[in-house]
Protein backbone atom coordinates (compact mmCIF):
# COMPACT_ATOMS: atom_id res chain seq x y z
CA UNK A 1 0.00 0.00 0.00
CA UNK A 2 2.67 2.40 0.92
CA UNK A 3 4.54 1.97 -1.91
CA UNK A 4 1.12 2.09 -4.10
CA UNK A 5 1.36 5.68 -2.73
CA UNK A 6 4.59 6.75 -2.80
CA UNK A 7 4.14 6.29 -6.94
CA UNK A 8 1.16 8.08 -7.09
CA UNK A 9 2.48 10.66 -5.28
CA UNK A 10 5.74 10.94 -7.51
CA UNK A 11 3.28 10.77 -10.70
CA UNK A 12 1.35 13.84 -9.19
CA UNK A 13 4.61 15.48 -8.22
CA UNK A 14 6.09 15.07 -11.81
CA UNK A 15 2.37 15.99 -13.59
CA UNK A 16 2.56 19.62 -11.50
CA UNK A 17 6.30 20.14 -12.47
CA UNK A 18 5.40 19.60 -16.04
CA UNK A 19 2.38 21.95 -15.95
CA UNK A 20 4.72 24.13 -14.27
CA UNK A 21 7.12 24.15 -17.13
CA UNK A 22 4.09 24.96 -19.16
CA UNK A 23 2.55 27.95 -16.54
CA UNK A 24 6.19 29.63 -16.65
CA UNK A 25 6.54 29.34 -20.46
CA UNK A 26 3.29 30.57 -20.83
CA UNK A 27 3.59 33.28 -18.04
CA UNK A 28 6.97 34.56 -20.49
CA UNK A 29 4.47 35.74 -23.00
CA UNK A 30 1.57 36.31 -20.91
CA UNK A 31 3.59 39.00 -18.40
CA UNK A 32 5.15 40.59 -21.98
CA UNK A 33 2.29 40.85 -23.59
CA UNK A 34 0.45 42.84 -20.82
CA UNK A 35 3.22 44.45 -19.93
CA UNK A 36 3.56 46.02 -23.71
CA UNK A 37 -0.19 46.64 -23.88
CA UNK A 38 -1.42 43.81 -25.94
CA UNK A 39 -5.02 42.72 -24.83
CA UNK A 40 -4.12 38.94 -23.43
CA UNK A 41 -7.98 37.05 -24.24
CA UNK A 42 -7.33 33.59 -22.60
CA UNK A 43 -4.73 32.27 -20.37
CA UNK A 44 -5.02 28.75 -19.83
CA UNK A 45 -3.48 25.64 -18.15
CA UNK A 46 -3.54 22.32 -19.84
CA UNK A 47 -5.71 21.68 -22.97
CA UNK A 48 -8.99 20.10 -23.51
CA UNK A 49 -12.16 20.96 -22.03
CA UNK A 50 -12.55 23.63 -19.41
CA UNK A 51 -12.43 21.92 -15.65
CA UNK A 52 -13.72 25.69 -14.15
CA UNK A 53 -12.95 29.26 -15.66
CA UNK A 54 -13.08 32.94 -14.57
CA UNK A 55 -12.38 36.46 -15.32
CA UNK A 56 -10.17 39.30 -14.12
CA UNK A 57 -10.26 42.54 -16.53
CA UNK A 58 -10.46 41.49 -20.21
CA UNK A 59 -8.85 38.17 -19.80
CA UNK A 60 -10.03 34.41 -19.01
CA UNK A 61 -8.39 32.15 -16.88
CA UNK A 62 -9.10 28.62 -17.37
CA UNK A 63 -7.78 25.35 -15.83
CA UNK A 64 -8.41 22.96 -18.85
CA UNK A 65 -8.33 18.56 -18.42
CA UNK A 66 -5.42 17.45 -20.28
CA UNK A 67 -2.35 18.37 -18.46
CA UNK A 68 -0.27 18.62 -21.62
CA UNK A 69 0.08 22.04 -22.24
CA UNK A 70 -1.45 25.59 -22.32
CA UNK A 71 -1.50 28.92 -24.37
CA UNK A 72 -1.69 32.55 -23.84
CA UNK A 73 -4.08 32.93 -26.44
CA UNK A 74 -3.65 37.45 -27.77
CA UNK A 75 -5.95 39.36 -29.47
CA UNK A 76 -4.66 39.79 -33.24
CA UNK A 77 -2.11 37.10 -32.59
CA UNK A 78 -3.27 34.53 -35.48
CA UNK A 79 -5.93 36.79 -37.73
CA UNK A 80 -5.71 40.62 -38.40
CA UNK A 81 -7.73 42.97 -35.35
CA UNK A 82 -8.73 46.17 -35.74
CA UNK A 83 -8.08 46.48 -31.80
CA UNK A 84 -5.49 49.42 -31.56
CA UNK A 85 -3.79 46.67 -28.37
CA UNK A 86 -4.12 43.72 -30.94
CA UNK A 87 -0.54 41.89 -31.30
CA UNK A 88 -0.40 42.55 -34.85
CA UNK A 89 -0.95 46.13 -34.24
CA UNK A 90 1.74 46.21 -31.88
CA UNK A 91 4.91 47.72 -32.50
CA UNK A 92 7.84 45.15 -33.74
CA UNK A 93 10.10 45.37 -30.65
CA UNK A 94 7.13 44.56 -28.67
CA UNK A 95 6.20 41.46 -30.10
CA UNK A 96 9.72 40.18 -30.46
CA UNK A 97 9.92 41.02 -26.84
CA UNK A 98 6.46 39.03 -26.26
CA UNK A 99 7.67 35.97 -28.61
CA UNK A 100 11.11 35.21 -26.62
CA UNK A 101 9.55 35.82 -23.26
CA UNK A 102 8.20 32.11 -23.35
CA UNK A 103 11.22 30.98 -23.78
CA UNK A 104 13.65 33.19 -21.38
CA UNK A 105 10.65 32.07 -18.88
CA UNK A 106 11.66 28.40 -19.46
CA UNK A 107 15.67 29.36 -18.86
CA UNK A 108 14.51 30.60 -15.97
CA UNK A 109 12.85 28.02 -14.36
CA UNK A 110 15.41 26.00 -15.25
CA UNK A 111 17.58 27.69 -12.96
CA UNK A 112 15.51 27.61 -10.34
CA UNK A 113 15.55 24.15 -10.29
CA UNK A 114 19.32 23.61 -10.44
CA UNK A 115 19.44 26.07 -7.59
CA UNK A 116 16.63 23.65 -5.54
CA UNK A 117 19.29 20.54 -6.61
CA UNK A 118 23.00 22.66 -5.95
CA UNK A 119 21.60 23.70 -2.59
CA UNK A 120 21.23 20.17 -1.39
CA UNK A 121 24.52 19.34 -2.47
CA UNK A 122 26.91 18.95 0.58
CA UNK A 123 29.71 19.74 -2.14
CA UNK A 124 30.74 20.09 -5.96
CA UNK A 125 32.94 18.65 -8.79
CA UNK A 126 35.25 20.40 -10.07
CA UNK A 127 37.20 19.48 -13.55
CA UNK A 128 40.72 19.15 -11.52
CA UNK A 129 41.82 15.84 -11.91
CA UNK A 130 42.96 14.67 -8.40
CA UNK A 131 44.10 10.97 -8.76
CA UNK A 132 43.49 7.72 -10.30
CA UNK A 133 42.15 4.25 -9.78
CA UNK A 134 44.99 1.60 -10.39
CA UNK A 135 43.29 0.21 -13.51
CA UNK A 136 42.64 3.79 -14.81
CA UNK A 137 43.71 4.13 -19.19
CA UNK A 138 43.65 7.77 -18.67
CA UNK A 139 46.35 7.81 -16.62
CA UNK A 140 48.84 5.95 -18.71
CA UNK A 141 48.09 7.81 -21.69
CA UNK A 142 49.26 11.35 -19.96
CA UNK A 143 46.50 12.78 -18.21
CA UNK A 144 48.16 13.65 -14.64
CA UNK A 145 47.20 14.78 -11.15
CA UNK A 146 46.48 18.86 -11.05
CA UNK A 147 45.67 18.53 -14.53
CA UNK A 148 42.30 20.95 -15.13
CA UNK A 149 40.35 19.84 -18.38
CA UNK A 150 39.35 22.65 -20.68
CA UNK A 151 38.49 20.89 -23.59
CA UNK A 152 37.43 17.40 -24.50
CA UNK A 153 37.38 16.93 -28.45
CA UNK A 154 37.25 20.88 -29.26
CA UNK A 155 33.63 20.90 -26.80
CA UNK A 156 34.82 23.08 -23.75
CA UNK A 157 34.57 22.17 -20.22
CA UNK A 158 32.88 23.89 -17.69
CA UNK A 159 31.76 21.28 -15.43
CA UNK A 160 31.87 17.95 -14.22
CA UNK A 161 28.96 17.47 -16.07
CA UNK A 162 30.50 18.82 -18.91
CA UNK A 163 33.10 16.08 -19.13
CA UNK A 164 30.91 13.42 -18.87
CA UNK A 165 28.30 14.85 -21.66
CA UNK A 166 31.70 14.85 -24.06
CA UNK A 167 32.92 11.17 -22.86
CA UNK A 168 29.42 9.82 -23.14
CA UNK A 169 28.51 11.58 -26.60
CA UNK A 170 31.83 10.22 -27.94
CA UNK A 171 32.50 6.83 -30.43
CA UNK A 172 34.21 4.06 -29.52
CA UNK A 173 37.02 3.39 -31.80
CA UNK A 174 39.73 0.77 -32.83
CA UNK A 175 43.15 1.22 -31.49
CA UNK A 176 46.70 -0.58 -32.23
CA UNK A 177 46.58 -3.51 -29.18
CA UNK A 178 50.48 -3.05 -29.46
CA UNK A 179 51.14 0.66 -28.57
CA UNK A 180 52.87 1.34 -25.15
CA UNK A 181 49.53 2.54 -23.36
CA UNK A 182 47.75 -0.52 -24.24
CA UNK A 183 50.77 -2.32 -22.66
CA UNK A 184 51.03 -0.56 -19.26
CA UNK A 185 46.82 -1.23 -19.43
CA UNK A 186 47.64 -4.64 -19.13
CA UNK A 187 50.43 -4.65 -16.82
CA UNK A 188 48.78 -2.36 -14.40
CA UNK A 189 45.64 -4.73 -14.72
CA UNK A 190 47.92 -7.99 -14.42
CA UNK A 191 48.78 -6.06 -10.87
CA UNK A 192 45.18 -5.36 -9.88
CA UNK A 193 43.95 -9.12 -10.86
CA UNK A 194 46.96 -10.46 -8.44
CA UNK A 195 45.69 -8.29 -6.02
CA UNK A 196 41.79 -9.26 -6.24
CA UNK A 197 42.53 -13.09 -6.13
CA UNK A 198 44.41 -12.40 -3.15
CA UNK A 199 41.53 -10.37 -1.71
CA UNK A 200 38.88 -12.77 -2.39
CA UNK A 201 40.64 -15.08 -0.73
CA UNK A 202 41.13 -12.77 2.67
CA UNK A 203 38.43 -14.30 5.05
CA UNK A 204 40.62 -17.89 4.48
CA UNK A 205 44.16 -17.15 4.33
CA UNK A 206 44.71 -13.28 5.03
CA UNK A 207 44.81 -11.26 7.21
CA UNK A 208 43.43 -7.41 6.88
CA UNK A 209 46.97 -6.05 7.49
CA UNK A 210 48.20 -8.11 4.53
CA UNK A 211 45.67 -7.16 2.49
CA UNK A 212 46.32 -3.48 3.35
CA UNK A 213 49.74 -3.70 2.52
CA UNK A 214 49.27 -6.13 -0.95
CA UNK A 215 46.88 -2.84 -1.93
CA UNK A 216 49.07 -0.18 -1.29
CA UNK A 217 51.65 -2.04 -3.23
CA UNK A 218 48.93 -2.44 -5.99
CA UNK A 219 48.49 1.56 -5.84
CA UNK A 220 51.94 2.18 -5.61
CA UNK A 221 53.45 -0.60 -8.79
CA UNK A 222 50.17 0.61 -10.97
CA UNK A 223 51.39 4.46 -10.70
CA UNK A 224 55.07 3.82 -11.70
CA UNK A 225 53.62 1.39 -14.56
CA UNK A 226 51.52 4.64 -15.91
CA UNK A 227 54.38 6.55 -15.94
CA UNK A 228 56.90 4.23 -17.81
CA UNK A 229 58.53 5.65 -20.68
CA UNK A 230 58.60 2.28 -22.54
CA UNK A 231 57.06 -1.37 -22.43
CA UNK A 232 60.21 -2.94 -21.12
CA UNK A 233 60.20 -0.69 -18.00
CA UNK A 234 56.39 -1.46 -17.26
CA UNK A 235 57.02 -5.19 -17.64
CA UNK A 236 59.47 -5.31 -15.04
CA UNK A 237 57.54 -3.16 -13.53
CA UNK A 238 54.57 -5.36 -13.09
CA UNK A 239 56.26 -8.17 -12.28
CA UNK A 240 58.30 -6.78 -9.58
CA UNK A 241 55.50 -5.04 -7.85
CA UNK A 242 53.78 -8.52 -8.34
CA UNK A 243 56.47 -10.53 -6.59
CA UNK A 244 56.43 -7.30 -3.25
CA UNK A 245 51.98 -8.27 -3.61
CA UNK A 246 52.74 -11.77 -3.18
CA UNK A 247 55.48 -11.28 -0.41
CA UNK A 248 53.12 -9.64 1.38
CA UNK A 249 50.55 -11.89 1.49
CA UNK A 250 53.10 -14.21 2.36
CA UNK A 251 52.86 -16.53 -0.69
CA UNK A 252 55.79 -17.92 -2.30
CA UNK A 253 53.79 -18.73 -5.67
CA UNK A 254 54.89 -16.23 -8.21
CA UNK A 255 52.15 -15.81 -11.33
CA UNK A 256 53.73 -15.66 -14.47
CA UNK A 257 53.33 -11.90 -16.29
CA UNK A 258 51.49 -13.26 -18.98
CA UNK A 259 50.10 -10.47 -21.65
CA UNK A 260 47.73 -10.97 -24.57
CA UNK A 261 48.84 -8.71 -27.70
CA UNK A 262 45.68 -7.90 -29.57
CA UNK A 263 46.05 -6.70 -33.21
CA UNK A 264 43.19 -3.75 -32.42
CA UNK A 265 40.48 -3.14 -29.20
CA UNK A 266 37.98 -0.69 -28.58
CA UNK A 267 38.05 1.63 -26.89
CA UNK A 268 36.88 5.44 -26.22
CA UNK A 269 39.49 7.64 -27.19
CA UNK A 270 39.85 11.23 -27.25
CA UNK A 271 41.71 15.15 -27.53
CA UNK A 272 41.88 16.64 -24.13
CA UNK A 273 42.96 20.29 -23.29
CA UNK A 274 44.30 20.38 -20.27
CA UNK A 275 45.80 23.51 -18.12
CA UNK A 276 49.05 22.07 -16.18
CA UNK A 277 51.16 24.62 -14.46
CA UNK A 278 49.38 27.07 -15.83
CA UNK A 279 50.31 26.22 -19.46
CA UNK A 280 47.49 24.66 -21.43
CA UNK A 281 48.84 21.47 -22.74
CA UNK A 282 47.10 19.35 -26.01
CA UNK A 283 46.48 15.50 -25.03
CA UNK A 284 45.91 13.45 -27.98
CA UNK A 285 44.45 10.12 -28.04
CA UNK A 286 43.69 9.67 -24.41
CA UNK A 287 42.02 6.46 -23.74
CA UNK A 288 38.94 5.95 -21.27
CA UNK A 289 38.35 3.06 -18.98
CA UNK A 290 36.49 0.60 -22.07
CA UNK A 291 34.46 -2.55 -21.40
CA UNK A 292 31.42 -4.75 -22.32
CA UNK A 293 28.46 -4.69 -20.96
CA UNK A 294 27.20 -8.24 -20.06
CA UNK A 295 23.61 -7.71 -21.13
CA UNK A 296 24.74 -6.69 -24.99
CA UNK A 297 28.41 -6.57 -24.90
CA UNK A 298 28.13 -3.50 -26.45
CA UNK A 299 31.43 -1.46 -25.13
CA UNK A 300 30.94 1.31 -22.44
CA UNK A 301 33.17 4.03 -21.10
CA UNK A 302 33.59 4.82 -17.74
CA UNK A 303 35.61 7.88 -16.33
CA UNK A 304 38.56 6.37 -14.68
CA UNK A 305 39.91 9.30 -12.50
CA UNK A 306 38.79 11.99 -9.50
CA UNK A 307 38.30 15.26 -9.20
CA UNK A 308 38.93 17.56 -6.58
CA UNK A 309 36.01 19.06 -4.77
CA UNK A 310 34.63 22.71 -5.24
CA UNK A 311 33.61 23.61 -0.98
CA UNK A 312 30.27 24.71 -0.71
CA UNK A 313 29.72 28.07 0.29
CA UNK A 314 27.27 30.63 -0.66
CA UNK A 315 29.21 31.84 -3.60
CA UNK A 316 29.67 28.57 -5.14
CA UNK A 317 26.28 27.92 -4.62
CA UNK A 318 24.90 30.62 -6.95
CA UNK A 319 28.20 30.12 -9.41
CA UNK A 320 27.60 26.60 -9.99
CA UNK A 321 24.01 27.26 -10.21
CA UNK A 322 24.81 29.25 -13.15
CA UNK A 323 27.25 26.70 -14.84
CA UNK A 324 25.70 23.76 -14.49
CA UNK A 325 22.27 24.95 -16.02
CA UNK A 326 24.51 26.96 -18.77
CA UNK A 327 26.33 22.93 -19.35
CA UNK A 328 22.49 21.41 -19.24
CA UNK A 329 21.87 24.00 -21.81
CA UNK A 330 24.89 23.90 -24.03
CA UNK A 331 23.83 19.97 -24.18
CA UNK A 332 20.28 20.63 -25.26
CA UNK A 333 22.16 23.02 -28.27
CA UNK A 334 24.89 20.43 -29.08
CA UNK A 335 22.48 17.40 -28.90
CA UNK A 336 20.39 19.18 -31.32
CA UNK A 337 23.24 19.98 -33.66
CA UNK A 338 24.42 16.49 -33.38
CA UNK A 339 20.70 15.79 -34.52
CA UNK A 340 21.42 17.69 -38.01
CA UNK A 341 24.97 16.07 -38.69
CA UNK A 342 23.27 12.68 -38.36
CA UNK A 343 25.67 12.24 -35.31
CA UNK A 344 22.58 10.60 -32.97
CA UNK A 345 19.51 9.15 -34.99
CA UNK A 346 15.61 9.44 -34.07
CA UNK A 347 16.44 5.95 -31.49
CA UNK A 348 17.96 8.63 -29.66
CA UNK A 349 15.15 11.42 -29.46
CA UNK A 350 12.22 10.85 -27.03
CA UNK A 351 8.70 12.41 -26.82
CA UNK A 352 5.91 11.83 -23.93
CA UNK A 353 5.83 8.63 -23.61
CA UNK A 354 9.83 8.45 -23.81
CA UNK A 355 10.18 11.37 -20.90
CA UNK A 356 7.54 10.04 -18.58
CA UNK A 357 9.15 6.32 -19.09
CA UNK A 358 12.70 8.36 -17.80
CA UNK A 359 10.72 9.86 -15.29
CA UNK A 360 9.81 6.80 -13.82
CA UNK A 361 12.65 5.22 -14.75
CA UNK A 362 14.74 7.90 -12.43
CA UNK A 363 12.38 8.11 -9.94
CA UNK A 364 12.34 3.87 -9.35
CA UNK A 365 16.09 4.72 -8.87
CA UNK A 366 15.80 7.20 -6.12
CA UNK A 367 13.67 4.96 -4.15
CA UNK A 368 16.27 3.12 -3.86
CA UNK A 369 17.67 5.63 -1.50
CA UNK A 370 15.22 7.60 -0.80
CA UNK A 371 11.74 9.77 -1.53
CA UNK A 372 13.26 12.86 -1.95
CA UNK A 373 15.96 11.30 -4.16
CA UNK A 374 13.07 10.02 -6.56
CA UNK A 375 11.74 13.99 -6.30
CA UNK A 376 15.14 15.19 -6.79
CA UNK A 377 15.73 12.95 -9.97
CA UNK A 378 12.11 14.34 -11.15
CA UNK A 379 13.28 18.10 -10.44
CA UNK A 380 16.39 17.53 -12.65
CA UNK A 381 14.70 15.47 -15.62
CA UNK A 382 11.62 18.41 -15.48
CA UNK A 383 14.56 20.91 -15.81
CA UNK A 384 16.20 19.42 -18.53
CA UNK A 385 13.15 19.38 -20.20
CA UNK A 386 12.09 23.15 -19.27
CA UNK A 387 15.54 24.35 -20.73
CA UNK A 388 15.31 22.04 -24.06
CA UNK A 389 11.67 23.29 -24.43
CA UNK A 390 13.41 26.76 -24.24
CA UNK A 391 15.64 26.36 -26.52
CA UNK A 392 14.06 23.96 -29.02
CA UNK A 393 11.02 26.75 -29.35
CA UNK A 394 13.83 29.11 -30.57
CA UNK A 395 14.56 27.02 -33.42
CA UNK A 396 13.78 29.19 -36.78
CA UNK A 397 11.43 26.79 -38.04
CA UNK A 398 7.67 27.50 -38.64
CA UNK A 399 5.03 26.84 -36.24
CA UNK A 400 7.66 27.51 -32.94
CA UNK A 401 8.62 30.52 -31.29
CA UNK A 402 11.51 30.98 -33.40
CA UNK A 403 9.92 30.92 -36.84
CA UNK A 404 7.69 33.67 -35.79
CA UNK A 405 10.79 35.52 -34.38
CA UNK A 406 12.35 35.28 -37.84
CA UNK A 407 9.16 36.84 -39.77
CA UNK A 408 9.43 39.79 -37.28
CA UNK A 409 13.05 40.06 -38.42
CA UNK A 410 11.82 40.05 -42.20
CA UNK A 411 9.59 42.69 -41.29
CA UNK A 412 11.59 44.85 -39.27
CA UNK A 413 14.44 44.91 -42.33
CA UNK A 414 12.06 45.41 -44.94
CA UNK A 415 9.46 47.67 -43.21
CA UNK A 416 6.66 45.26 -44.02
CA UNK A 417 5.04 41.90 -42.59
CA UNK A 418 4.47 39.17 -44.27
CA UNK A 419 1.12 38.73 -45.36
CA UNK A 420 -0.44 36.75 -43.13
CA UNK A 421 -1.71 34.40 -45.13
CA UNK A 422 1.47 33.23 -46.40
CA UNK A 423 2.31 33.61 -42.39
CA UNK A 424 -0.59 31.18 -42.23
CA UNK A 425 0.38 28.61 -44.77
CA UNK A 426 3.78 28.62 -43.61
CA UNK A 427 3.07 27.53 -39.98
CA UNK A 428 0.55 25.60 -40.99
CA UNK A 429 2.74 23.13 -43.25
CA UNK A 430 5.73 23.39 -39.88
CA UNK A 431 2.95 22.44 -38.15
CA UNK A 432 1.81 19.36 -39.68
CA UNK A 433 5.34 18.24 -39.56
CA UNK A 434 6.02 18.98 -36.56
CA UNK A 435 2.75 17.11 -35.30
CA UNK A 436 4.01 13.95 -37.96
CA UNK A 437 7.39 13.71 -36.02
CA UNK A 438 6.12 13.96 -33.04
CA UNK A 439 3.61 10.90 -33.95
CA UNK A 440 6.76 9.00 -35.32
CA UNK A 441 8.55 9.84 -31.65
CA UNK A 442 5.60 8.24 -30.21
CA UNK A 443 5.78 5.47 -32.06
CA UNK A 444 8.90 4.60 -31.63
CA UNK A 445 8.52 4.97 -27.77
CA UNK A 446 5.71 3.06 -27.40
CA UNK A 447 7.80 0.27 -29.54
CA UNK A 448 10.87 0.26 -27.20
CA UNK A 449 8.48 -0.03 -24.16
CA UNK A 450 7.18 -3.50 -25.32
CA UNK A 451 8.89 -6.56 -24.51
CA UNK A 452 10.01 -7.43 -27.97
CA UNK A 453 10.63 -3.52 -28.70
CA UNK A 454 13.71 -2.88 -26.66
Amino acid sequence: MVSVLTTIALIIIGVLLFELIIFFHEGGHFLAAKRSGVQVNEFALGMGPKLFSFTRGETTYSLRAFPIGGYCAMEGEDEDSDNPRAFNNAKVWKRMIIIVAGAFMNIVLGLIMMFVIVIQTPYYSSTTVSSFPQTSFSANCGLQSGDTITKVNNYRILTSQDIQFALYTSKCKEVDGDTLSIYKQDCAMFLCNLYVDFYNEEKANYSEKQITKAYNLLTEGAEKINAAADKSTAEELAIKYGKKIEKAVGTSEHKALDIEVKETRQRYQMDLEVLRNGKKMLLKDVQFYTYLKSDDEQPAVSLDFYVEPIEKNIGTVLTQTGLQTTSVARMVWATLIGLVRGEFSIKDVSGPVGVASAVTQVASKGLETGFLDAVNNIVYVMLLISVNLGIFNMLPFPALDGGRFVFLLIETIFRRPIPRKVEGIVNGAGLVLLLALSALIALKDIWQLLPFGG
